[in-house]
């Protein structure tokens, strides 16, 4: 099997060409894939298949399929759609710009910035934040009621309650203001805050410290994944959630361990745009 290895801002991710090659198990092989001691190592393995007939009609031009490295399917993955994108063009599967692709949050639609043949960054249109708890989605028996902001209990032998925003951007976020990230043990809290009953598919979480108001420190622990290095979905939602709770305005600069993202939530089409790099590292034969 033929792959390639690509990271958006540390998000790193196998890519397996859909057209040309069947995978016949993609989620058992994501977590042989994934393994960073015994595989290629990263966050996961991503399909750039052929978009079935109902996206095809919408427009899509190939889809996206992505396995969490604990072989888990996900809906989405805003880092991961860029090099969608750039293995997409690059590999002449497809040579639309803006580039259209199938993604579990539907069909999304991308501009392409292309030098000497090479997409060097992508904005992408990640459509309109989800707020509605039940669609999130999140049990609401497990929070108190206040306006974008909600208070949830954290079962770790302490009546510890912790305040939270809760988006979707197609796959489900709580976002957590701080006043210091670095301080968080995101190794500890991390799981317990992703399996928490509250959440009956799990959560993607993030800390947020914010500068100013056009500017954020962020770490995420990723539902599937653990702690990554980049989260363009994430980055989204905390894009969302600045906003609703007056922290940031509409345009922020995002710094993520692996690099910075630019996120605006528009107020003309109520839609997230995220801007960024797609980078490929390496390519491969996987033995089996």
């Amino acid at each position: 099997m033929r792959f390639v290895k690509m990271q958006g801002i540390g998000n790193d991710y196998v890519y397996v060409d859909g057209f040309a090659q069947q995978i016949a198990e993609p989620a058992k092989l994501a977590v042989r894939v994934a393994d960073r001691h015994f595989g290629i190592g990263g966050d996961g393995l991503i399909i750039v298949a052929p978009p079935t007939d109902a996206a095809k009609k919408n427009g899509a031009s190939v889809r996206m399929r992505m396995f969490n490295a604990d072989g888990s399917e996900s809906e989405m993955c805003g880092n991961g759609v860029r090099c969608v994108a750039k293995f997409a063009y690059e590999h002449k599967l497809s040579t639309q710009n803006p580039m259209k692709i199938e993604t579990g949050r539907g069909v999304l639609s991308l501009a392409l910035k292309v030098n000497g043949g090479k997409v060097e960054r992508v904005t992408v249109n990640m459509g309109e934040p989800i707020l509605d708890l039940e669609k999130v989605p999140v049990d609401r028996q497990w929070l108190g009621a206040t306006e974008h902001v909600r208070i949830f209990q954290v079962p770790m032998g302490t009546s510890l309650g912790v305040a939270a925003t809760f988006v979707s951007m197609g796959n489900p976020h709580a976002v957590i203001f701080v006043d210091d990230v670095a301080k968080v043990d995101l190794e500890k809290v991390g799981p317990v805050l992703e399996h928490h009953k509250a959440f009956p598919r799990r959560i993607n979480v993030h800390f947020v410290q914010v500068h100013s108001e056009n500017e954020v420190t962020m770490r995420t622990w990723e539902r599937g994944s653990g702690i990554t290095l980049a989260c363009g979905t994430g980055a989204s939602a905390v894009c969302v959630a600045g906003v609703l709770t007056g922290k940031t305005g509409r345009t922020i600069l995002a710094h993520l361990p692996g690099g910075d993202l630019t996120l605006e939530w528009r107020e003309s089409d109520d839609c997230v745009y995220m801007t960024g790099t797609a980078t490929e590292v390496f390519t491969g034969e996987w033995p089996d």
